[in-house]
């Protein structure tokens, strides 16, 4: 266990403000959700897809079998809005190197499992990316019906 001293963060600020991040209902999982629902849309708030994988998805689709997440672009090192880090660079850039690895993992875990993963950078338009997801769910419903018939 790490001292006060012997923090990851470089002052008594940035801890503070670190540790006020809420990891859910941020405001681009709340506007994503919302314009969702707007298009009639329900699902699983904050949920794990599958039993056992320590993963947690924004919006889970448990019939469709979708899992969206919402990667915030300095979190998950978004090609076009990533931006290195100021202070204690090198934690950082291997804090999202972390990252990435692990939604590969989860990309492929889910996937062998019949799942199908949506990644939505925040700094997509809501409503856009709402719609992508819709077009993908009713598209795995007609899958679904196909093979049942």
């Amino acid at each position: 266990m790490r001292s006060r001293s012997d923090s990851w963060a470089s002052s008594p600020a940035v801890r503070a403000s670190m540790r006020s991040n809420k990891p859910r209902d941020t405001r681009p999982e709340l506007a994503l959700r919302s314009a969702a629902h707007a298009l009639g849309l329900r699902y699983r708030v904050s949920a794990h897809p599958v039993k056992g994988l320590r993963r947690t998805a924004d919006m889970v689709f448990p019939r469709e079998r979708v899992a969206v997440f919402l990667d915030g672009c300095f979190w998950h090192g978004c090609e076009v809005h990533h931006t290195v880090a100021a202070t204690n660079a090198q934690y950082w850039a291997a804090k999202v190197q972390r990252n990435r690895e692990r939604d590969r993992e989860t990309n492929e875990h889910l996937s062998r499992a019949g799942w199908l993963v949506v990644r939505v950078w925040e700094h997509e338009e809501p409503s856009e990316a709402a719609q992508r997801i819709a077009e993908l769910i009713k598209s795995r419903r007609r899958e679904a019906h196909r093979n049942s018939v």
